[in-house]
């Protein structure tokens, strides 16, 4: 049983063709859907009780100190504040500085035109309130320098916190103080 070069030749186009055809009826196995996207404020970037709380620059001079903070509602529903922002220092691991933490300019610098009275600000989303945090970086006694790293911020008491950290840290100095100033529309 010889076979001649076009026998095989035929046979292996055969067997090729079949191949072929075996491929191009089962085709590519499909790949399995994408998940489902959860619909959560969370994953927009948006804190379970859907406020942000950001940080701005830190205005220095001479030795005051001065950072707005920015409370945007981004939940789907209205948001009332009504207040002083409570705000904590905290050191490079976190954990809290014994600081004394005043309502008002008046315990870092002299009362200005930050220091309006509290007054209910309901947001709708995608609305926004400052508060401006002072601090004085003075050294006047023997006693060691506090740096803070971050901040926590609450929007009210009792309300979940959250941390922002000023550009070049909370150089508190000696004097142990920071002040708040009410949230407000400017």
């Amino acid at each position: 049983m010889n076979a001649t070069p076009a026998t095989l030749f035929g046979r292996f186009g055969a067997l090729l063709g079949g191949a072929a055809l075996l491929v191009a009826c089962t085709g590519p196995e499909p790949s399995p859907p994408p998940p489902e996207p959860v619909p959560t404020s969370e994953a927009a970037g948006c804190p379970e009780s859907g406020v942000k709380i950001t940080g701005g620059q830190v205005d220095t001079a001479m030795f005051s100190r001065a950072m707005g903070i920015v409370l945007t509602n981004c939940g789907t529903g209205e948001h009332t504040v009504n207040g002083f922002p409570v705000v904590r220092v905290l050191d490079a691991d976190r954990q809290p500085l014994d600081i004394v933490v005043g309502n008002g300019s008046q315990p870092v610098s002299a009362p200005d035109s930050y220091d309006a009275p509290p007054e209910p600000v309901t947001l709708r989303p995608g609305e926004q309130v400052t508060a401006r945090v002072l601090w004085r970086n003075e050294v006047t006694s023997t006693e060691a320098a506090v740096n803070g790293s971050y901040l926590e911020i609450a929007p009210a008491e009792g309300e979940p916190a959250q941390v922002v950290e000023p550009d070049g840290g909370v150089d508190l100095g000696t004097t142990g103080r920071l002040a708040v100033n009410a949230w407000a529309v400017r």
